[in-house]
């Protein structure tokens, strides 16, 4: 399930692409699939396991092309182990709702962008995610939970503030917010078969995409899409080089206390 849309946000073979709080890996898997040397990079640990075999897998299996790249790290968003402006591509999506120093982690991701280079920050809507705070304390009062509910506005400014420009915002997965409202007015830990019913139908959604379901999702994502996106830009200083230099073309940088994993220290393992 993505919530970028890379319609608007282009990634390719020889773009460098960092997705930030990957999580399961569903952009990483997309960006690599496209041909872009992706990092994922994570501070939860568990799930990057996973995520690295399945970038593995696509390789081994044609998915993605040959001369793509693909790394995974453990990181704190607050200090990613990268050099300035290492990517080409920045993803951010449903994370700086978990941190409580947002700022400080925007800054962090304008820093590693590319001058010329595009982010997309993906949040929870307001309107959504302020019925799921009212139906249930338990969805978000948890350890690593949501701390805040952004307006639109409030997020763009921070963004704005750290020299990125906004090109572009969208509204995705408009039938996720029944669902969510729907867990938490029977309890978020709470298996039920109203639950699990609505459950069944996203994950059919998601495989088949009937036009119905998705024409239905286009036209409500306006009023309640469970995900807002933001699509930035950052500004060259000047004018663009003519060529980028060529130790600029590694992927982040050897940093023994970041966690990072074998491959990444020498630049992205080719599988």
């Amino acid at each position: 399930m993505l919530t970028v849309d890379f319609n608007r946000f282009p990634v390719g073979p020889g773009s460098r692409v960092l997705d930030l709080g990957a999580g399961a890996g569903r952009h990483s898997f997309e960006a690599f699939r496209r041909g872009a040397d992706v990092v994922a990079l994570d501070r939860y640990a568990p799930e990057l396991p996973d995520v690295r075999g399945m970038l593995y897998a696509m390789r081994a299996e044609g998915q993605a092309p040959a001369a793509a790249r693909y790394g995974v790290a453990r990181g704190d968003a607050l200090d990613l182990p990268f050099a300035d402006g290492s990517f080409d591509r920045v993803i951010a999506a449903e994370i700086l709702e978990h941190i409580p120093s947002d700022e400080a982690a925007i800054t962090e991701i304008a820093r590693v962008t590319r001058p010329g280079g595009l982010v997309a920050v993906t949040v929870p809507a307001w309107l959504p995610e302020r019925v799921c705070w009212a139906l249930s304390d338990a969805y978000h009062n948890v350890e690593g939970g949501h701390v805040r509910i952004y307006r639109a506005g409030q997020l763009r400014e921070k963004l704005r503030a750290t020299g990125l420009v906004v090109t572009g915002c969208g509204r995705a997965h408009a039938l996720h917010s029944p669902y969510w409202w729907l867990k938490c007015l029977l309890g978020p830990d709470r298996d039920v078969a109203p639950v699990r019913a609505y459950h069944r139908l996203l994950v059919w959604d998601l495989m088949r995409r009937p036009p119905l379901t998705r024409l239905t999702e286009a036209a409500l994502d306006p009023f309640i899409g469970k995900s807002r996106i933001i699509y930035l830009r950052k500004p060259y200083a000047t004018q663009p080089a003519a060529a980028p230099v060529a130790d600029r073309a590694r992927l982040g940088r050897p940093a023994p206390t970041t966690g990072l994993t074998t491959g990444l220290t020498t630049g992205l393992t080719t599988g």
